[in-house]
This record gives C-alpha cells, structure tokens and sequence, in this order.
C-alpha cells in the first residue's frame, strides 16, 4: 500500500513533467495533468492491468484520454511507467514537429496510446466499441484469455458533445459494466467557467442513461481507490464524477482558464514548485519517486505471464484461432469463398439493388469470417446489413454479431473505431449515404489512425426517390473521396459489391466506404474473371470497335447508362469505349503506365456519377463532359429524376455527338 506522501510525489511526479513540457514548448493544457494527477496515479499504481515491456497484450486493461488536450498526463504516465517509446527526450520535445507527443495523442505514435482522441466526445464513444469489443471477444473465448476493463478519462467538452449521449445511452443499453469513465469535474472550459454554456446534471444525465454514478473528491487517492473499486463490481456502466481543480497548485491560476490552454509561465511554475515543495529542475524526476513508479509498471508482468500460460494450455483450435484473430489475419479460405462467389453471381446474373447485392456478399462473408460484427443506425432492412450469422447482440447474450446503434450514426461510427481498434474483430455499420455527415468526423479518424472499419452508406443517390433532396446526397462521395486514406467504393453491379468487399475486408490500415444503391442494377460483369478487378480501382469493362472517339467512365448505378450510351454511339459510328470507376483511391495507386492506359486517348471523354463533378476532371480534363448533378435533388420517383437531371443514357449520346460535330 503506498503512503499518502508516496502518492503526493508520485502525482507530483506527473504534474511538473506536464508543466515543464507544456512550458518549454510554450504550447499546450498544463491544467488537466495537474488537476487529474491524482486520479491517474490511483489508476495506474493499484488498479491497471498493463506491461509496458509487452504493450499490445491482448489482456490489457485499455486507457482511453477522451479529454485529450490533456495529452501530458499520458505522456507522463507512459514515461514514468517505462514504455520505451515516450523517453524523457520526447516529452522534452513536446508537440514539435516529428516527436511521438504530438499535441493530442496519435494512434499509432507510440505504444500505449489505444486511440486518436482530437473532437472532443471521440474518445468517449470509442470507449463503447472498446468494452464492447472486450464482451464479444469474452464470449468466444472466454474469461481466461479475454477478461479486461476500459478506462476512460472525459473532461467537460467531452460531456457537453452531443456524441457522448449517443455513446453513454448504447453504453448503458447494452449495460458494459467493465467500462470506466472518470469525469474530470473542474467547472472549466476554454471560455471560461462551465456555467457560461451549461448547468446539466451530468451525474443524473449518466444515471437516466443507464449508468451508475456518483461524485467524489477527485484529489482524495482513497475516494478515487474506493470508487474504482466499487466500479468494477457493478453490473452497469460506471461513470466517476472527480472534483477536481484545474491546474492544482498554481498559486494564481489554478481553478480558473487561465491553466486550461497556455503554459503557466516561469513565476507560476515556481509557486507552484514552492506549493508541493517540489525542489527539481525542470524535467528531473527523483530516483526513489522514478523507481516507484517503474515498479508500478512492472505489477501487470505476473498477470500478464499467466495469461500467457493459460493461453499455452488452452485448446490448440481454440488458441489458434484467437491469435489469427488478434493478428489480423483472415481465413486462409477466404480468397477461394469469394472466387466461388463470383463464378455463381456470373452465371445468375441477378438484377438487385447493390445494397442487396452487399447483403448477398456479407452473407458468404459472415459465413466464411467469424470476426465480423455487423450492426446499423436503426436502418438494418434498408442498409441489409445483416445475415443469417449475425443474430442479436443484448445485455444478455454478447455472443451474438449484430449491434443495433439507435438512430445514432455519430456514436456508431466512433463506436466501429473502438471495435476495431480493440483487436480481434472487423466492425461494419450502415446508415444512408446522405447521414455520412454525422458520422464523418469518426470516419476521418479512422483514416488518420489507418484502422480497418467499414462504413455502409446505402441509398447513394437521387435514386432513393421520394424522400427528396433531404436525403439525397449529392456532394458526399466527392467529400468522402476527399479523406486521405480512405477507400471509398461505389460497385457497379453483384460482382463488383462482391469485389469491393473483399477489398475492404482485405485493408488492415485503410478503412472503407461501400456506396450503394437503392435501385435494381443488372449485371454488368457477364463473363467471371477470378481477378477482382475493382482491385486496380478502375478499369476497362467494354473495349470500343475500333479507335475510341469516346471514352464513358462511370460508378456505381451510372455505369448501366454508360454502356446504354455506348451501344447507341457505336451504332452511330463512334467507337466507344466505357470504363468503370468502383474507387478513385485504389486506382490512384496503379502505376503511370496503367493509369495512363485506362484513361486512354480517346479525343472526348465524358463522365457520368449521380453526383456533383468534384473528383473527376482527373479521368476526364478540365474540358471533359460531366453528365451528373450540379445543385440539390428533388423529391420525385427514381423514374422521373435522372431524366429531370439529365443523367440519361441519351443525354450522354447527345452531348458526346454535339462535341463530335463540334458544335
């Protein structure tokens, strides 16, 4: 048991190496480390279950800085604690250009940084896929090899943020009671006090939402011990409400903004030396007070090495299969179930919408990987993102692979992150395209952290009909086409739904978008080829007679016009050739010579998207023909609407003719 005073230098230890950065890079939130420290050492000293030495253990306790402005007091614990990627050197160089400590903490930066936590509220509702995540892998493999807690620090922004009610209402739902949240309580936020914007009882909030929840002195270590404790015998959700002050021990500043977003300054920082009677240099940790907090990194070494041991003796079926699945890994057999696939879908040639067509798909691919876990923003039988495999998950029965979001699509999507990023599963959730807007910001993170989630957006264009211009999107692939790393598909046909699933279900460190229609499409890919063609990203689907006058590229339910288009301008003389355009992304990264030839020479060259034209000059040149959307959509059947835009086969005839003619 450590002393009070132990813990004080311990925390104190956490609180000047925060300052110190904060002020050395004249940059950062010194008032969030110091207010929270004590929280923190409480966790990481007597309750965490972690190795430094073997960071991504799969049994690890996960912990999550919502608030993470804060970034210092990850930093401070992951260098104290003795993670090998954060040295002294890095927090030294504290949000320069090229160290692991950015600003915010980065995924993928260094070893015990679980998520991207930027927006505020992202890291909350990661939070859920997390614990999430940890019952299902549970339930498949049981308490000996999967038996974690989540633990998530959220500060006042992240409450305020309209995602942590989506995120805490399914939390509560589903009742994932090994999920943690200390609120860091300090009634302050950049412009101020909290009371300027908000007076909501959060700890009631969480309690309506299925939580358990009660407020402490967040600067008391037995109040903070006592709570964890208390938490991790429940049987719901627990959020901690710590008062705390924010930038503990500056003699001026602290309780007030003035610690929330700029460094303390030298005068400060020296009271706040004097305060704790902290008589270091700037970044000098004491030896005694370093060693103690190495040997609190070194107590998760025994649970980790019998975790080890029991996953030695554990049924070698079982055992494999969970390390093909914490690796990443897919079936070995899964190539050869969708080639097979793809040889039934060229002989039946179905004519179904390509949300239809991604149901068929997930039903060969919810056979052939376990790992999926399917789910949708209350659209399950538009979307038709879920299979026979995927039955129900409940508060009851987390063995299950469908999640039900509500009508959240914000909180589904950063959900989809936590899942995915907790290791062991391959996360996908509908909604309609047009809703992308809510869940974008989880969408980006994804490919920012480069994470495998799957983003189903069905109803991918004006022809979803009735429902107008509400729920049309017309500028949304051009904007999710815009997101670095991310694959945005938009099929054709069965066989290319089929393909772009294996894409997607492939990229361990790109997440997708699948881009369907509402509409029956028929095939297009009559003759099976084994080479998933959508792979290359674009490609040419029907060769011109001759010399191509034209060239058509299109995506998705546009290419059915484009071949339309075709067959009427060869009858006229003008060889034509079409090409079809499933993911701008992956053909970007085809070789010159590859691209050069797909695009061709055509003298004219035309495309159509039901959609605005943003993205395409790069196929068709600044002079090429746009047959697509240029403002908002209307509310009329898909029968009266592309002829009403103008996104018709013999539109395409005519303007390709016109330009043929010069005219």
């Amino acid at each position: 048991m450590t002393s009070r005073e132990q813990h004080d230098r311990m925390a104190n230890a956490i609180r000047f190496l925060s300052m110190d950065a904060v002020e050395k890079a004249q940059s950062g939130h010194p008032g969030l480390p110091m207010g929270c420290a004590d929280v923190a050492t409480v966790l990481f000293t007597r309750f965490l279950k972690y190795d430094p030495k073997n960071p991504h253990w799969p049994d690890r306790d996960r912990f999550i800085l919502s608030a993470g402005h804060g970034s210092m007091l990850l930093y401070s614990l992951l260098y104290l604690t003795g993670y090998e990627d954060i040295t002294l050197d890095q927090i030294k160089h504290f949000r320069q250009l090229g160290s692991r400590t950015a600003g915010h903490p980065e995924y993928g930066h260094a070893a015990g940084i679980e998520t991207t936590t930027g927006p505020l509220g992202q890291g909350l509702a990661n939070s859920v896929g997390f614990a999430l995540g940890e019952r299902i892998m549970n339930a498949a493999f049981g308490n000996d090899l999967v038996d974690h807690y989540t633990y998530v620090l959220a500060g006042d922004g992240c409450l305020m943020e309209g995602v942590s009610q989506e995120a805490i209402a399914l939390a509560g739902h589903l009742k994932l009671n090994k999920l943690i949240v200390f609120w860091d309580n300090n009634n302050i936020s950049i412009d101020g006090p909290v009371s300027l914007a908000d007076n909501t009882d959060q700890v009631a909030r969480f309690q309506a939402s299925g939580w358990n929840a009660s407020h402490i002195d967040g600067q008391d270590p037995e109040a903070i011990a006592y709570a964890i404790e208390a938490a991790r015998h429940s049987d719901k959700p627990t959020m901690i409400a710590c008062k705390t002050t924010i930038g503990f021990g500056a003699p001026t500043k602290a309780g007030t903004n003035k610690a929330h977003g700029s460094p303390l300054g030298a005068e400060e920082i020296a009271g706040a030396r004097k305060f704790f009677g902290w008589d270091y240099p700037p970044f000098e940790v004491p030896a005694d007070i370093l060693n103690a907090w190495r040997d609190a990194g070194k107590t998760g070494v025994k649970a980790r090495t019998d975790w080890e041991g029991r996953l030695a003796e554990a049924d070698a079926q079982l055992r494999s299969e969970f390390e093909r699945r914490i690796s990443g890994a897919l079936p070995a057999n899964f190539d050869a179930v969708l080639t097979d696939y793809k040889k039934k879908l060229a002989a039946d040639k179905p004519k179904v919408a390509t949300r239809k067509s991604s149901e068929m798909a997930l039903e060969i691919i919810n056979g052939a990987v376990p790992e999926t876990i399917g789910g949708s923003a209350d659209l399950t039988g538009s979307n038709n993102t879920k299979t026979s495999q995927t039955k129900n998950i409940t508060s009851d029965d987390y063995g299950q692979r469908y999640v039900h979001y509500g009508i959240r699509e914000h909180g589904m999507a950063a959900a989809l992150n936590g899942l995915t990023l907790h290791g062991g599963l391959i996360a996908y959730g509908g909604t309609f395209m047009c809703f992308s807007d809510y869940a974008r910001p989880a969408m980006r993170l994804a490919s920012l952290m480069g994470i495998r989630s799957i983003f189903v957006m069905t109803h991918d264009s004006i022809g979803l009909g009735e429902d107008g211009p509400t729920h049309q999107p017309v500028e949304h692939l051009a904007a999710l086409r815009a997101i670095p790393n991310h694959n945005v598909f938009r099929p054709a046909d069965a066989v290319e739904t089929a393909e772009c699933w294996q894409l997607a279900i492939e990229q361990e460190k790109t997440p997708s978008t699948l881009a369907l229609t509402r509409q029956n499409l028929p095939t297009v890919r009559n003759d099976f080829v084994a080479e998933n063609l959508s792979r290359q990203g674009a490609y040419e689907l029907a060769g011109a007679n001759g010399d191509a006058a034209v060239t058509i590229f299109a995506s998705g339910s546009e290419v059915e016009i484009a071949l339309a288009a075709r067959e009427a301008l060869e009858k006229h003389g003008h060889p034509t050739r079409v090409v079809s355009v499933p993911c701008f992304e992956l053909f970007d990264k085809q070789s010159a010579d590859y691209r050069r030839k797909t695009i061709g020479n055509a003298p004219i060259k035309i495309a159509i998207e039901a959609g605005i034209r943003q993205g395409w000059d790069y196929f068709i040149g600044t002079d090429g023909i746009f047959i697509g959307m240029t403002g908002f959509g209307a509310s009329g059947t898909i029968e009266q609407l592309y002829p009403h835009f103008g996104i018709t086969a013999e539109a395409t005839v005519k303007a390709a003719e016109a330009r043929l003619h010069g005219e």
